[in-house]
C-alpha cells in the first residue's frame, strides 16, 4: 500500500499562484508515473499533470504554460506549481501514483479560484 498526503489548497483570487504538495510514503522514483489530477462539480476527473519515474512530465493543454510539475526524490514529494489560476481551475485536486498495474489516490485538496 501507498498512502499520498496532499497539502497546499485553498482560495486564491484569479491570477495568483498556488503550490500543491502530494508527499508519498515510498520511493517515487521506480514507478510508472506520479501526478494530479481534477475534479470539478458536475464533471470528470481530468489528468493536470504528470512526471514518469525518469522523469518525463505531461501537462493537459489547458495548464500548458501556467502549471508547473515537479518532484523532490528525497522528500519523496512532487509538487504542482499553479501560476495564473482561473476561475475554471476550480475543483477538487487529486494525487496520483500509478505504480505499474497498482493505482493510489490522495483525499483530495480543494482549490477555489474566485473571480
Amino acid at each position: 500500500q501507498v498512502q499520498l498526503v496532499e497539502s497546499g489548497g485553498g482560495l486564491v483570487q484569479a491570477g495568483g499562484p498556488l503550490r500543491l504538495s502530494c508527499a508519498a510514503s515510498r520511493s517515487i522514483v521506480s514507478i510508472n508515473a506520479m501526478g494530479w489530477y481534477r475534479q470539478a462539480p458536475g464533471k470528470q476527473r481530468e489528468l493536470v499533470a504528470t512526471i514518469s519515474g525518469g522523469g518525463g512530465k505531461n501537462y493537459a493543454d489547458s495548464v500548458k504554460g501556467r502549471f508547473t510539475i515537479s518532484r523532490d526524490i528525497f522528500k519523496k514529494t512532487v509538487y504542482l506549481q499553479m501560476n495564473s489560476l482561473k476561475p475554471e481551475d476550480t475543483a477538487i485536486y487529486y494525487c496520483y501514483l500509478s505504480d505499474f498495474g497498482d493505482d493510489y489516490w490522495g483525499q483530495g485538496t480543494q482549490v477555489t479560484v474566485s473571480s
